[in-house]
């Protein structure tokens, strides 16, 4: 239960597992994070309907994080459908602490992004968060993440 991880949403509990085969520290600084407490309250700011649902960032913006960049682990897994995976700028190295789940395959994000887990349940209730209303996919008044934590730190 070390490498599951429970995200608790309005609309009930989504359970990922972590994949530390992947990624072993993007794993190790989102397991150090969730232990803070880092993403309790925080939303999911940019959500595209069909595409992905991305939160992570204490300012809500998009724009910030907690300030430590990691060094980019692509791998030759693919986006599918309820992948999660790490957030970026141009930079392969800037992820930091927003994360994406997808809704469906985006092969075009393959080896490009940093893939760390999956979602093994609950994935209904990430299809549920309020979409964005634009391209751009930005949330207006947007759902946050009641908690999130290690599985084996509750069980």
């Amino acid at each position: 239960m070390e490498n599951t991880l429970y995200l608790e949403l309005e609309g009930g509990r989504v359970v990922i597992e972590m994949r530390p085969d992947l990624a072993p520290n993007h794993v190790a600084r989102i397991k150090e994070l969730v232990r803070q407490e880092f993403y309790d309250g925080i939303v999911f700011h940019r959500v595209i309907d069909g595409f992905m649902a991305q939160g992570g960032d204490p300012t809500g913006t998009g724009t910030g994080g907690s300030g430590k960049n990691l060094k980019a682990e692509f791998s030759r897994e693919k986006h599918l459908r309820g992948t999660v995976s790490m957030a970026r700028s141009q930079n392969p190295d800037s992820a930091d602490s927003q994360f994406f789940i997808v809704y469906k395959a985006a092969p075009w994000l393959d080896g490009q992004y940093t893939i760390w887990g999956q979602v093994t349940s609950g994935m209904e209730h990430v299809d549920a968060l309020k979409k964005g209303t634009d391209q751009s996919g930005v949330v207006d008044d947007p759902d946050k993440i009641v908690s999130l934590r290690v599985a084996a730190d509750i069980e």
